[in-house]
């Protein structure tokens, strides 16, 4: 008969393991034979992604409410929001127009009056993103206001300026879906504008619409533009800009 481990042995046995190891890496304070020293503090902060995003120093100016007014945490908790509210849209919406297969526009309509909760999902959905355009714009404003956009934060900059126009495409294309009059003439509007482009406009405008004029095709392509090409540019860009505000030293200070 085989001898039952204890608690003892099986704790050494899973410290032990190769998974185990490579998970808590040296430092972790959940590895065997950890000593709360300097070095294994920093080793710590270095081996942890969550550590390693918080800045080792806060400084006095970043712990007031009033200087940043979290807008740029609001943002990203506005993301967020909107990618799980538009996670339950999804399974109640088809991207499908056209004479006699107006699904998208019925489905808009079950939403509101069938689905549980839906309606209000959808407000949720609908007000997280005008919310969004607010706060990433007034984000812009106090980072342009409080000078940090200088070196060494001017590549950051640049990043927010791209996460500011993501974020209105991403409002713009979702403003379409319904397909009701409204989404027609602002994708009629949107698209000729594009039309415009130096050069290439005529090509873009092909593109975006699907075909030489507004139909089924231009709502299956704006919706794979709202659901999977914009978040996920979008969700790199914020890495990004997270990642440049820890090399950079944390919120910047009053100019």
């Amino acid at each position: 008969m085989s001898k039952i481990p204890s608690p003892g042995d099986l704790k050494k046995k899973t410290q032990d393991n190769v998974i185990w190891r490579s998970i808590f890496r040296p430092g972790s304070i959940y590895r065997k034979g950890y000593r709360d020293t300097s070095r294994d503090r920093a080793l710590a902060a270095m081996n942890n992604v969550l550590y390693h995003l918080h800045p080792v120093k806060v400084k006095r100016h970043g712990l007031k409410l009033t200087y940043t007014y979290c807008l740029g945490g609001l943002s990203f908790f506005l993301f967020i929001l909107l990618t799980i509210t538009g996670i339950f849209l999804m399974f109640f919406y088809r991207p499908a127009a056209g004479p006699g297969n107006e699904l998208a526009y019925i489905d808009m309509q079950n939403l509101r009056d069938t689905v549980a909760f839906g309606e209000l999902v959808r407000n949720l959905h609908r007000w997280a993103a005008h919310g969004m355009v607010l706060t990433v714009f007034l984000h812009m404003a106090r980072v342009f206001y409080h000078g940090a956009y200088k070196p060494p934060r001017e590549f950051n900059w640049v990043i927010g300026i791209i996460l500011l126009v993501l974020t209105l495409l991403l409002s713009f294309t979702g403003y379409l879906l319904p397909w009701d009059q409204l989404a027609l003439w602002a994708v009629a509007v949107g698209t000729n504008m594009a039309g415009f482009t130096p050069v290439f406009g005529q090509q873009v405008q092909f593109v975006l619409i699907g075909g030489v004029e507004v139909g089924p095709d231009t709502l299956l392509r704006w919706y794979v533009l709202h659901v999977l090409a914009f978040p996920f540019i979008l969700t790199l860009f914020l890495a990004v800009h997270f990642w440049r505000i820890r090399k950079d030293g944390g919120i910047s200070g009053p100019l």
